[in-house]
């Protein structure tokens, strides 16, 4: 396909977007500062201005670095943030880790975030969910259906390779970062989480970001820690072993181990 057909198919999808989110009164976009929901988040500014409004729900499994990030993009795009905390680790039956890990947290944070929408004076909440997100294992998808949120990327049949074009389109600096999830899904189904290891996890994560790694999940399998980057990036890990390992043994860790099959979202579903 020629540039200037993607071009075309790439304006002609942030139109629909457009216009899909013109149609709307008001409402709150959930924000993580992501690729999808701060690129929906600078377009509905400007088809809404102060109608639309950003709430990031803040919990222990949202990396400390993650939240800087989203804070700072925000304050580039020029949205005001509405930060709100989520004590998702006082609930018992997600601590659990069941499979239905997901779809528990999903629920209380859309009842939340209804709340929220409430005091801004509407019942409608967006998020940046996107048509490729609906071809992966996203029981959290369930809940928002449930909860009413809307999905406008998916209303206007936006995929997650169409965000970053139109992101790359309008210049904006982010437009290729790595997805990321919450610290909850490098610990397996079935073990209980705590903030003792969510803790250990993000202390393990941001030393092996430190060293310059793009994609980085540390998996935690009881003392055994399994390290998934890009393979690309694996000669980078391997030449800073040592001060890993031993970062990674003083934060509880006996067994270090890189896993050869590199970086795969969602490795342990």
């Amino acid at each position: 396909m020629g540039n200037n057909r993607v071009i075309s198919l790439v304006s002609e999808k942030e139109n629909a977007l457009r216009k899909a989110l013109s149609g709307k009164n008001r409402f709150i976009i959930a924000y993580s500062g992501g690729v999808d929901s701060a690129l929906l988040a600078a377009i509905a500014q400007e088809v809404l201005g102060e109608r639309a409004r950003l709430i990031l729900l803040d919990s222990p499994l949202l990396p400390r670095r993650q939240l800087l990030e989203a804070r700072e993009r925000a304050s580039a795009l020029g949205i005001p943030l509405t930060i709100v905390p989520f004590p998702i680790l006082d609930d018992p039956g997600f601590r659990q880790n069941r499979r239905d890990r997901c779809y528990r947290c999903k629920k209380l944070a859309c009842r939340i975030l209804r709340d929220a929408a409430r005091d801004f004076g509407t019942d409608t909440v967006a998020d940046g969910v996107q048509t490729s997100d609906l071809d992966e294992f996203r029981p959290g998808l369930r809940a928002c259906e449930e909860e009413g949120v809307i999905h406008p990327y998916v209303e206007c049949g936006i995929s997650k390779k169409d965000i970053r074009e139109i992101a790359r389109s309008r210049g904006l600096p982010f437009w290729n970062s790595p997805s990321s999830a919450c610290l909850a899904s490098r610990i397996p189904y079935g073990e209980e989480i705590t903030p003792g290891k969510v803790r250990t996890i993000e202390t393990g994560e941001d030393l092996i970001h430190s060293f310059g790694l793009t994609q980085v999940r540390l998996r935690s399998h009881g003392d055994l820690a399994r390290i998934e980057v890009l393979p690309d990036e694996f000669s980078r890990v391997l030449r800073n072993r040592e001060e890993i390992a031993a970062g990674l043994r003083s934060a509880g860790y006996r067994y270090i181990t890189l896993d050869i099959e590199g970086f795969r979202s969602g490795s342990l579903d």
